[in-house]
């Protein structure tokens, strides 16, 4: 049998410098060979994949996983052919469908049933073959009630459920999927690996799937990709892929970024631990922009194992964030931490209007590491389900 997919020696390279490349008018291009070549400053390039290799056979479920700027969404996008490479060779033996940002192809004017057709054709399917699957489409999307109302109105949640259900029934040989599923509540979410599950294990179909949540890669993937810098770092099972990644982690007590967002967002999270007996307690402060005004917002942390199994999940006090206005603030909450054993830890910060909706999520942005149990012979507690993690005891508006 075939690989419905090859990678051969895939490099892309942009050019960074003083000055940006600009998109050149029919005009500009007819007459650039005769112009006077000026000094445009320095440059040079950034290999963001450098001679990338892989076979996919079908019905293959594969995760992609590396840190931020390893080159993972630059490769689906080649593969969706969004961006063309600067060296190498894709052979694709099927047709491809991506999701790789919420909303690409579809228009905040028209209804959520004039988008299924239009993101449909976009993706490669003709009228019948949405009809087909329309009901589906709908029903596995949940915007019924709202699917002659303007995508405009539409929630983030919203647009990606109903994104997501289009791409689902597409049927293609191949289906590309980035870290959207991020956007979507803890329901949709698992509602959409099993439909990728589903595709791959009973419809034979092909899934790559590029995540930062390893729940998610073990859930739906047996093989796993790991990037470094371009490269290829590993291509093996998921056991042997994870712990590797999870190795090359850096960890530190503080992270920061500067962001432009008006939806309230993350741009500083820093963690120290307080060595109280018989306990732990993490401290964690964390900054908030909002540049609108928020109603009402929650605010959770949580944390995972160095195997990437989500140990638990605590949630502050929600007071300070309703019914306020500000542009930033920061806030302190402490976590008391029971029953861990030695090993290191990464904590993810999450802020949304509720529940279901997000407005910013990152994860394993810190981390920390245990040298000694914090109580002597407690034995590392399986049923995390249950939850190990004390619920925040306090929150300090600074």
């Amino acid at each position: 049998m075939k690989p419905i997919l090859e990678v051969q020696h895939l490099t892309k390279e942009f050019k960074i410098g003083a000055k940006q490349e600009r998109y050149l008018s029919l005009r500009d291009a007819l007459t650039s060979p005769f112009r006077k070549k000026t000094d445009e400053g320095p440059s040079n390039t950034f290999r963001a994949l450098d001679d990338v290799n892989f076979r996919v056979m079908p019905g293959e479920s594969i995760g992609i996983i590396g840190r931020n700027g390893a080159g993972k969404s630059t490769l689906l996008k080649i593969l969706s052919k969004i961006t063309p490479p600067s060296s190498g060779k894709i052979v694709c033996r099927g047709r491809v469908a991506s999701l790789l940002e919420v909303g690409t192809g579809f228009h905040p004017e028209l209804s959520g049933r004039e988008n299924v057709y239009m993101n449909g054709s976009i993706l490669g399917m003709r009228k019948f073959e949405i009809n087909k699957h329309f009901d589906s489409i709908v029903d596995f999307s949940g915007v019924e009630k709202f699917l002659d109302t303007p995508l405009k109105r539409y929630s983030s949640g919203m647009q990606l459920r109903l994104a997501f259900a289009v791409a689902a029934f597409l049927e293609p040989e191949i289906l590309v999927i980035d870290e959207v599923l991020a956007v979507g509540d803890a329901e949709f979410q698992k509602k959409c690996l099993n439909k990728m599950k589903d595709v791959s294990m009973n419809e034979g179909r092909t899934v790559l799937f590029v995540s930062h949540d390893m729940n998610a890669i073990k859930s739906l993937s047996k093989r796993a990709i790991l990037l470094d810098g371009g490269k290829v770092a590993k291509d093996d099972t998921v056991g042997e892929v994870i712990p590797l990644y999870l190795s090359k982690v850096k960890l530190t007590n503080s992270w920061d970024r500067a962001a432009s967002s008006e939806q309230p967002h993350f741009t500083n999270v820093s963690i120290s631990i307080k060595n109280e007996q018989p306990n732990l307690k993490l401290q964690v402060t964390f900054t908030v922009k909002a540049d609108a005004k928020m109603n009402k917002a929650f605010v959770a942390f949580n944390i995972s194992s160095n195997t990437g199994t989500m140990i638990g999940q605590a949630i502050p006090n929600l007071e300070p964030f309703i019914d306020t206005s500000f542009s930033e603030q920061t806030f302190t909450t402490e976590i008391e931490i029971t029953g861990f054993v030695p090993g290191t830890y990464l904590l993810g910060a999450w802020i949304g209007p509720h529940y279901s909706e997000t407005y910013d999520w990152q994860k394993d942005i810190v981390g920390f590491t245990i040298v000694e149990s914090p109580q002597a012979g407690r034995v590392f507690p399986h049923a995390v389900e249950q939850g190990n993690i004390v619920p925040f005891s306090k929150m300090i508006n600074n």
